[in-house]
């Protein structure tokens, strides 16, 4: 059998390079499509990587509540595309940040309501300015390090704010922005601190920091009559409290608001980025298109196997009658579309990887890659390969031998 296998497959490599141009466009028709996965997947593996690694930074003992709209999977997708910020129709409220607080092992507690509005600097309005509301504890929370001045303080007036980095550089002059003021909402501020620049802006609160400006929720939530909190962070003790402060969370919020059990926790071992989820399903939907053009390389290769299968009438009816079977001819032809098919595969994935540390080379993350990868690669280049040449293999087994000797091209 062995025999027989090694005979077929040098037969197929034989016939392969007796029509070398033809070949290559075959196996280009492939690599096309198996090119355009290995892209998609490597540089959305990349992206995942980098999510994970900003979100799982010192955050074994960080759990998270949502609102959650008690939609199924598909339907909260939907909703994160349509909506400027997610999860807009928050029932979270300072209440339930009270009564997180009030939990033992728990460290710190901070609420985030985030908003992009204009605010007017002097004679000067600039538009579309991201707005965090939040408590002092989101310093400790998020591990912010500030530049100049001080955080947000109990101590302090109410109605003080804290700039990221860039805006502080591009709107108030610089680092030394202390005690300028601005309007937003028709109320006036006093900026008391800038932050060190973060430039991390994915994070699991989904917020670029440097971008921002940070007031105080409790002075918010008095002039904004519908304030949305999109989140609560909640720092632990310790790690070893997480799976108990996360239970704690959920009976004490669900008994707070009657029974309704419209929030989620969410802690370091799920994904925590609210992009993670709709990475996954885009690069899904991505993958599927781009299979697209694998079906139509299959079809490029069922047509070029009719072809040598007509031009190769005679030499069948000749291995036929001299004792070759209906299954040796099937297995002959098979093997000539799996080779072709796989060659395809393996240049797809050399053009795949080449083009995605192409595209790296101007963004911020590293192509993933991955020994799945190539074995997706290589189980897609097989199962088209037998797909598209069982047709023209199993006409070339049912040819009747005496016709096929009569044959002349």
């Amino acid at each position: 059998m062995a025999l027989l296998l090694n005979t077929h497959f040098h037969l197929a490599i034989d016939s392969l390079r007796r029509n070398r141009g033809r070949t290559f466009l075959s196996a280009l028709g492939i690599a096309i499509g198996v090119a355009s996965i290995v892209l998609i997947l490597s540089l959305t593996g990349g992206i995942n990587r980098l999510i994970s690694a900003s979100s799982d930074k010192n955050n074994a003992d960080l759990v998270l509540v949502r609102p959650s709209t008690g939609k199924d999977a598909t339907q909260n997708i939907i909703s994160e595309l349509t909506s400027n910020n997610q999860f807009t129709k928050s029932n979270l409220t300072l209440e339930d940040v009270n009564t997180i607080s009030d939990l033992s092992e728990v460290s710190a507690v901070a609420p985030i309501a985030a908003s992009t509005s204009a605010i007017k600097i002097g004679d000067r309005t600039v538009q579309s300015v991201n707005v965090v509301a939040t408590n002092p504890d989101f310093a400790n929370v998020v591990s912010l390090h500030l530049k100049n001045g001080q955080f947000l303080d109990s101590s302090l007036r109410k109605n003080v704010a804290v700039l990221g980095y860039n805006i502080a550089m591009q709107q108030f002059g610089g680092t030394e922005a202390i005690t300028k003021t601005f309007t937003y909402n028709g109320k006036h501020f006093m900026v008391v601190g800038v932050l060190d620049e973060v430039s991390d802006p994915i994070n699991y609160n989904g917020i670029n920091i440097d971008e921002s400006i940070i007031i105080d929720i409790n002075y918010a939530s008095t002039f904004e009559s519908s304030i949305q909190i999109q989140q609560i962070d909640v720092r632990t003790v310790t790690t070893d409290a997480v799976d108990k402060v996360t239970k704690a969370i959920k009976e004490k919020l669900t008994e707070a608001k009657n029974g309704d059990e419209s929030f989620s926790v969410i802690t370091s071992a799920e994904d925590m980025h609210p992009a993670g989820s709709l990475l996954s399903i885009v690069s899904g939907m991505l993958t599927l298109v781009a299979s697209i053009s694998l079906i139509v390389g299959g079809v490029g290769i069922m047509n070029i196997m009719l072809v040598s299968v007509s031009e190769r009438t005679r030499e069948i009816g000749i291995r036929k009658s001299v004792g070759a079977s209906s299954g040796n001819i099937l297995l002959q032809f098979l093997f000539e579309s799996v080779i072709l098919s796989v060659m395809g595969g393996l240049l797809g994935f050399a053009l795949g990887y080449i083009g995605a540390f192409i595209i790296s080379l101007l963004t911020p993350f590293a192509p993933h890659i991955s020994w799945q990868i190539l074995g997706i690669t290589g189980g897609v280049s097989l199962v088209v390969g037998v797909l598209f040449g069982i047709y023209p293999a199993i006409k070339a087994a049912s040819k009747d031998p005496i016709a096929s000797l009569k044959y002349y091209r």
